[in-house]
């Protein structure tokens, strides 16, 4: 018997049925087809209709990853929802999703790490595991951006979409699991990606709400570089400690943010292609859910198989990075 790692028992997506396409888009701001998928690679995104909500999808999504995993709710002893666009302040979206599942002996709490949650969680639930605090764990990444694009700036209304991906994750001693994780960040570059208003420094009014202060603004020129050096260094810090080259990945599943910041990353490790998965054609940015819905994906198409190397590199506003390094 070796170590206890945790490992990945199953996975789960949803999303709304609604879609928002680059032609319909083109009725809402001055913009085209060709500009957007040539700078973004997106064609379209899933966009929640009116009365939807985050935690419909994660609980949909993290139902599916439960039944898959064929283990009883109640035995799950972690519930995370990384997320920026939660049902409500207080309680947390992932104590909402307990009760809806029927998780009721787990500590449950939200990741506030934008694009990177999924991964931050990884992380957390991984350290759980391996400590023996909790025996199973779900984590999620669950969004509706939708609810915080501002239709009129065309830099930021073109990128994102709505959408959940879940993971139910568990012991093993054997030669498999989490191999190696890293998390990071820099507040300093804050206000590259941000929404200024809603919160207790600027409050939501009637002012702030009609000057679209809730809505994301971004500085997408200078996130691009941070961007591309931060996913392609701690891609490399994940596999040097866990003893490998980025010739060994078998599957490379990066944050799903822009085609190009994809393509940059995968150039910069020198990897090929053929091993990277892109999804962002169909999806736009999901943030948090980009990785575990582009996961499930994978899974569902075989393109993962048991003893693959599987890199994840996520990068979000905060901002914050990270990589986890899995042995299928």
């Amino acid at each position: 018997m070796g170590e206890v790692r945790a490992e990945i028992l199953s996975t789960g997506r949803a999303y709304p049925e609604g879609i928002m396409t680059n032609a319909d888009l083109e009725k809402l701001v001055e913009t085209s087809d060709e500009w957007i998928t040539s700078r973004t690679g997106i064609k379209e995104r899933h966009r929640a209709a009116e009365g939807e909500y985050t935690s419909l999808f994660a609980v949909a999504a993290a139902r599916q990853a439960i039944e898959r995993a064929r283990i009883d709710p109640i035995d799950i002893g972690l519930v995370i929802c990384a997320t920026v666009t939660p049902d409500q302040i207080l309680p947390s979206t992932a104590c909402l999703i307990q009760a809806e599942l029927g998780c009721n002996k787990a500590a449950a709490f939200d990741i506030a790490a934008a694009c990177s949650g999924f991964l931050y969680g990884l992380t957390l639930a991984n350290q759980m595991i391996r400590s023996g605090l909790t025996r199973y764990a779900l984590v999620i990444g669950a969004e509706i951006l939708s609810r915080y694009v501002d239709f009129t700036d065309r830099s930021t209304c073109v990128l994102f979409g709505d959408g959940a991906g879940a993971a139910v994750l568990g012991p093993t001693d054997e030669d498999r699991g989490i191999l190696a994780t890293r998390i990071y960040s820099d507040g300093r570059f804050a206000e590259q990606l941000y929404s200024p208003g809603g919160g207790t420094r600027i409050p939501p009014t009637a002012e702030t709400l009609s000057g679209g202060l809730h809505y994301f603004k971004m500085k997408g020129n200078e996130l691009f570089k941070v961007a591309v050096r931060s996913m392609a260094d701690v891609s490399l810090e994940v596999l040097n400690e866990a003893g490998y080259k980025p010739d060994d990945v078998k599957l490379f599943i990066p944050h799903q943010a822009n085609q190009r910041i994809t393509e940059a990353v995968a150039s910069r490790l020198n990897v090929d292609d053929s091993i990277v998965y892109s999804n962002i054609a169909y999806h736009g940015n999901t943030s948090s859910a980009s990785i575990p819905i582009a996961l499930d994906e994978c899974i569902e198409k075989g393109k993962v198989q048991e003893g693959d190397l599987v890199l994840l590199a996520s990068f979000g506003g905060g901002v914050t990075w990270g990589g986890v390094l899995l042995k299928w």
